[in-house]
Protein backbone atom coordinates (compact mmCIF):
# COMPACT_ATOMS: atom_id res chain seq x y z
CA UNK A 1 0.00 0.00 0.00
CA UNK A 2 1.29 3.28 -1.02
CA UNK A 3 1.70 5.66 2.46
CA UNK A 4 0.20 8.99 2.41
CA UNK A 5 3.30 11.64 2.00
CA UNK A 6 4.34 9.28 -1.13
CA UNK A 7 1.53 9.89 -2.92
CA UNK A 8 1.10 14.19 -2.68
CA UNK A 9 5.52 14.05 -3.11
CA UNK A 10 5.03 15.05 -6.77
CA UNK A 11 2.83 17.67 -5.57
CA UNK A 12 4.85 18.76 -2.85
CA UNK A 13 7.90 19.47 -5.55
CA UNK A 14 6.02 21.65 -7.30
CA UNK A 15 4.62 23.85 -5.06
CA UNK A 16 5.61 27.59 -4.39
CA UNK A 17 6.41 29.55 -1.88
CA UNK A 18 6.15 32.50 -3.99
CA UNK A 19 2.92 33.65 -5.86
CA UNK A 20 3.05 36.19 -8.44
CA UNK A 21 0.04 38.12 -9.21
CA UNK A 22 -0.70 40.97 -11.88
CA UNK A 23 -2.64 43.49 -10.91
CA UNK A 24 -2.77 45.86 -14.19
CA UNK A 25 -2.22 49.77 -13.68
CA UNK A 26 -5.68 50.18 -15.08
CA UNK A 27 -7.50 47.65 -13.26
CA UNK A 28 -6.30 49.53 -9.54
CA UNK A 29 -7.65 52.55 -11.02
CA UNK A 30 -10.86 50.83 -11.70
CA UNK A 31 -11.02 49.19 -8.57
CA UNK A 32 -9.69 52.43 -6.65
CA UNK A 33 -12.98 54.12 -7.97
CA UNK A 34 -15.31 51.41 -6.97
CA UNK A 35 -14.13 51.55 -3.41
CA UNK A 36 -14.04 55.09 -3.02
CA UNK A 37 -17.70 54.91 -3.91
CA UNK A 38 -18.15 52.16 -1.05
CA UNK A 39 -19.68 52.90 2.68
CA UNK A 40 -17.10 52.97 5.09
CA UNK A 41 -17.18 49.41 6.55
CA UNK A 42 -15.31 48.15 2.77
CA UNK A 43 -12.35 48.60 3.70
CA UNK A 44 -10.89 46.58 0.44
CA UNK A 45 -10.94 44.12 -2.14
CA UNK A 46 -11.31 40.38 -1.47
CA UNK A 47 -9.51 37.69 -3.90
CA UNK A 48 -10.88 34.31 -3.67
CA UNK A 49 -11.53 30.95 -5.47
CA UNK A 50 -14.47 28.61 -5.20
CA UNK A 51 -13.82 24.83 -5.53
CA UNK A 52 -9.83 25.87 -6.02
CA UNK A 53 -8.01 23.19 -7.24
CA UNK A 54 -11.33 21.34 -9.46
CA UNK A 55 -12.41 21.91 -12.67
CA UNK A 56 -15.66 23.40 -11.21
CA UNK A 57 -12.74 26.07 -9.81
CA UNK A 58 -13.84 30.12 -10.02
CA UNK A 59 -11.94 33.18 -9.46
CA UNK A 60 -14.28 35.64 -7.71
CA UNK A 61 -13.17 39.57 -6.65
CA UNK A 62 -15.49 40.81 -3.81
CA UNK A 63 -16.00 44.03 -1.53
CA UNK A 64 -14.03 42.81 1.35
CA UNK A 65 -15.04 44.04 5.23
CA UNK A 66 -13.63 43.15 8.18
CA UNK A 67 -15.73 40.20 9.10
CA UNK A 68 -14.54 38.52 5.81
CA UNK A 69 -10.90 39.82 5.73
CA UNK A 70 -10.17 36.15 8.40
CA UNK A 71 -6.72 36.22 10.09
CA UNK A 72 -5.02 34.04 7.90
CA UNK A 73 -5.91 36.24 4.66
CA UNK A 74 -2.60 37.73 2.81
CA UNK A 75 -2.89 41.31 2.64
CA UNK A 76 -1.24 43.93 -0.53
CA UNK A 77 -1.29 47.68 -0.81
CA UNK A 78 -2.07 48.83 -3.93
CA UNK A 79 -2.29 52.50 -5.37
CA UNK A 80 -5.08 53.47 -3.02
CA UNK A 81 -6.32 50.60 -2.05
CA UNK A 82 -5.86 47.08 0.14
CA UNK A 83 -6.20 43.72 -1.38
CA UNK A 84 -7.43 40.79 0.94
CA UNK A 85 -6.30 37.19 -0.89
CA UNK A 86 -8.16 34.35 0.73
CA UNK A 87 -4.96 32.23 1.93
CA UNK A 88 -6.72 28.46 0.98
CA UNK A 89 -6.97 30.11 -2.70
CA UNK A 90 -3.77 32.13 -2.84
CA UNK A 91 -1.47 28.87 -4.23
CA UNK A 92 -3.54 28.69 -7.10
CA UNK A 93 -3.57 32.22 -7.97
CA UNK A 94 0.51 31.86 -9.11
CA UNK A 95 0.28 33.67 -12.72
CA UNK A 96 -3.03 35.20 -11.91
CA UNK A 97 -3.51 38.50 -14.20
CA UNK A 98 -6.39 40.79 -13.51
CA UNK A 99 -6.95 43.42 -16.08
CA UNK A 100 -9.36 46.58 -16.98
CA UNK A 101 -10.02 47.22 -20.43
CA UNK A 102 -12.31 50.15 -21.84
CA UNK A 103 -14.73 49.33 -24.27
CA UNK A 104 -17.96 50.89 -25.94
CA UNK A 105 -20.05 50.05 -22.88
CA UNK A 106 -17.98 51.18 -20.24
CA UNK A 107 -15.53 48.69 -19.47
CA UNK A 108 -15.13 45.04 -18.45
CA UNK A 109 -12.82 43.53 -15.43
CA UNK A 110 -11.33 40.49 -16.15
CA UNK A 111 -10.01 37.84 -14.03
CA UNK A 112 -7.30 34.70 -15.44
CA UNK A 113 -6.25 32.37 -12.97
CA UNK A 114 -4.47 29.43 -15.19
CA UNK A 115 -3.69 27.33 -12.01
CA UNK A 116 -7.03 27.85 -10.43
CA UNK A 117 -7.93 24.22 -11.72
CA UNK A 118 -4.88 22.69 -11.17
CA UNK A 119 -4.95 19.98 -7.85
CA UNK A 120 -1.98 21.57 -5.76
CA UNK A 121 -1.58 19.30 -2.34
CA UNK A 122 0.91 18.20 0.05
CA UNK A 123 0.58 15.61 2.63
CA UNK A 124 -0.33 18.45 5.64
CA UNK A 125 -2.64 19.80 3.31
CA UNK A 126 -7.11 20.34 4.47
CA UNK A 127 -8.44 16.58 3.82
CA UNK A 128 -10.78 17.94 1.20
CA UNK A 129 -7.64 19.41 -0.80
CA UNK A 130 -6.28 15.77 -0.90
CA UNK A 131 -9.54 14.27 -1.81
CA UNK A 132 -9.83 16.85 -4.99
CA UNK A 133 -6.40 15.72 -5.76
CA UNK A 134 -6.93 11.90 -5.93
CA UNK A 135 -10.13 12.43 -7.68
CA UNK A 136 -8.54 14.92 -10.20
CA UNK A 137 -5.97 12.59 -10.50
CA UNK A 138 -6.10 8.62 -9.75
CA UNK A 139 -10.46 8.61 -9.89
CA UNK A 140 -11.41 10.79 -12.91
CA UNK A 141 -9.22 9.47 -15.02
CA UNK A 142 -10.88 5.74 -14.72
CA UNK A 143 -14.10 6.84 -14.95
CA UNK A 144 -13.84 8.98 -18.12
CA UNK A 145 -13.29 5.79 -20.54
CA UNK A 146 -16.93 5.32 -18.98
CA UNK A 147 -18.00 8.93 -19.54
CA UNK A 148 -18.37 9.56 -15.81
CA UNK A 149 -16.85 11.50 -13.22
CA UNK A 150 -17.37 12.12 -9.72
CA UNK A 151 -17.16 15.38 -7.38
CA UNK A 152 -16.55 16.11 -3.80
CA UNK A 153 -19.82 18.20 -2.53
CA UNK A 154 -18.80 18.40 1.23
CA UNK A 155 -16.89 16.29 4.10
CA UNK A 156 -19.64 15.92 6.52
CA UNK A 157 -19.37 15.62 10.70
CA UNK A 158 -18.40 12.14 10.83
CA UNK A 159 -15.47 12.76 8.15
CA UNK A 160 -17.25 10.77 5.31
CA UNK A 161 -17.00 12.34 1.72
CA UNK A 162 -20.26 12.87 0.38
CA UNK A 163 -19.65 12.33 -3.36
CA UNK A 164 -21.93 12.88 -6.29
CA UNK A 165 -21.83 11.17 -10.02
CA UNK A 166 -22.25 13.03 -12.95
CA UNK A 167 -22.20 11.58 -16.48
CA UNK A 168 -22.06 7.98 -17.36
CA UNK A 169 -21.52 7.53 -13.83
CA UNK A 170 -24.93 8.26 -13.01
CA UNK A 171 -27.80 5.95 -13.05
CA UNK A 172 -25.13 3.30 -13.77
CA UNK A 173 -25.97 -0.77 -12.63
CA UNK A 174 -22.34 -0.96 -11.25
CA UNK A 175 -22.41 2.48 -9.72
CA UNK A 176 -22.60 0.93 -6.12
CA UNK A 177 -19.43 -1.31 -6.96
CA UNK A 178 -17.71 1.60 -8.77
CA UNK A 179 -18.34 3.85 -5.49
CA UNK A 180 -17.04 1.15 -2.82
CA UNK A 181 -14.22 -1.04 -5.12
CA UNK A 182 -13.54 1.56 -7.19
CA UNK A 183 -13.70 5.37 -5.29
CA UNK A 184 -13.50 4.43 -1.51
CA UNK A 185 -10.66 1.97 -1.95
CA UNK A 186 -8.91 4.76 -3.80
CA UNK A 187 -9.24 7.11 -1.31
CA UNK A 188 -8.64 5.15 1.83
CA UNK A 189 -5.83 3.76 0.73
CA UNK A 190 -4.14 6.54 0.45
CA UNK A 191 -6.56 8.60 3.16
CA UNK A 192 -6.59 7.03 6.22
CA UNK A 193 -7.92 9.79 8.48
CA UNK A 194 -10.93 9.33 5.73
CA UNK A 195 -14.21 7.92 7.22
CA UNK A 196 -15.63 6.40 4.27
CA UNK A 197 -17.67 7.90 1.36
CA UNK A 198 -21.38 8.81 0.57
CA UNK A 199 -23.23 9.23 -2.31
CA UNK A 200 -25.81 11.62 -2.80
CA UNK A 201 -26.26 11.63 -6.62
CA UNK A 202 -30.24 10.89 -8.05
CA UNK A 203 -29.84 7.48 -9.59
CA UNK A 204 -32.78 7.56 -11.08
CA UNK A 205 -32.13 9.52 -13.83
CA UNK A 206 -30.31 6.91 -16.92
CA UNK A 207 -30.59 9.16 -19.37
CA UNK A 208 -26.54 8.76 -19.77
CA UNK A 209 -25.84 6.13 -17.39
CA UNK A 210 -22.86 3.72 -19.39
CA UNK A 211 -24.69 0.35 -18.12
Amino acid sequence: MTDTPSIFAAADTQAREYVEIELTDSAQEYLKGLLESQDEDVIGIRVFINDQGTPRAETCIAYCRQEDAGDESLVREYAGFTAYFDAASWPYLDAAKIDFAEDRMGGQLTIKAPNSKMPQVRADSPLQDRINYLLYTEVNPSLASHGGEVSLMLIDDDNFAVLQFGGGCQGCAAVDATLKEGVEKTLKQHLPDLAGVKDITDHTDRSNAYY
